[in-house]
């Protein structure tokens, strides 16, 4: 039996950007998988939204700083896909998994530095080194980079330093996986109100209060200004954009 929808795969799916993107692909109706670390209940809260919106849903465990455990999250991931979509293949890897560190480059430890490199730049690499075989020709992948990539706020170098990392690879990913027609993009989200480096732009008035009055849009982003956007890049209307970083920032810094 082959399946009738596309299929989405979001790390970090349980909450945040990860949330909305999942959310935002079901409203276009994307089936998808959400990935979690440690909240499950919150993840299958997702998994039920996305079922209410009509479109299939699954929600399994990953570390996505622990390379060794990826080769068993491939087996899970294959075993959901064939017992609910009686299928081998996904079309949308969404790599969007992380956490924030701020800390002036002096102070940053090897330990925090070492934890960034495991979840940002080889996490994303081998995980998706360990599933484009799985992804289906024609599929797209979306990474999570940051608006910290093209302007400098003190505190997030090692941070910034990983995505900067990540837009590199997202091009290269688009020129090696191009010949399979797998479209690859990294989209660059500005300051959001999450709960994001312990919801530092959501609960400090003084930090809203100025990202707002240095966005051309006169606020800081919520998650739902930033799932729409990647669930559009992983439609057919957007097919044509590859290789590209795209800023999802309301005009922050210009």
């Amino acid at each position: 039996m082959e399946k009738t929808h596309k299929i989405a795969l979001v790390t970090g799916g349980s909450r945040g950007l990860g949330r909305n993107s999942a959310i935002a692909l079901s409203k276009k109706g994307f089936d998808v998988i959400v990935t979690y670390h440690s909240r499950k209940d919150e993840a299958e809260l997702v998994v039920k939204e996305i079922e209410a919106n009509g479109q299939k849903a699954a929600a399994l465990q990953l570390d996505a700083s622990d390379i060794a455990t990826f080769e068993h999250f491939a087996v899970l991931l294959a075993d959901v896909l064939k017992e609910k979509w009686h299928t081998e293949h996904f079309d949308v890897l969404i790599n969007n998994a992380g956490f924030g560190v701020h800390a002036p480059l002096v102070d940053t430890t090897e330990e925090q530095f070492d934890s960034l490199v495991n979840v940002h730049l080889k996490g994303v690499f081998f995980l998706t080194q360990k599933l484009i075989s799985r992804i289906s020709d024609h599929g797209r992948i979306i990474n999570v980079s940051t608006g910290l990539t093209r302007f400098a706020l003190e505190g997030y170098g090692a941070y910034a330093a990983m995505k900067g990392a990540i837009e590199v690879l997202t091009r290269y990913m688009a020129k090696e996986w191009g010949r399979r027609g797998i479209r690859v993009n990294a989209i660059a989200p500005g300051a959001i109100a999450t709960d994001f480096q312990g919801g530092a732009v959501r609960d400090n008035q003084g930090i809203n209060d100025f990202i707002g009055s240095q966005t051309a849009l006169g606020r800081v982003g919520e998650a739902d200004d930033i799932g729409g956007v990647v669930a559009s890049l992983c439609t057919d209307e957007m097919g044509w954009v590859n290789a590209q970083r795209i800023e999802a920032s309301g005009g922050m810094f210009l």
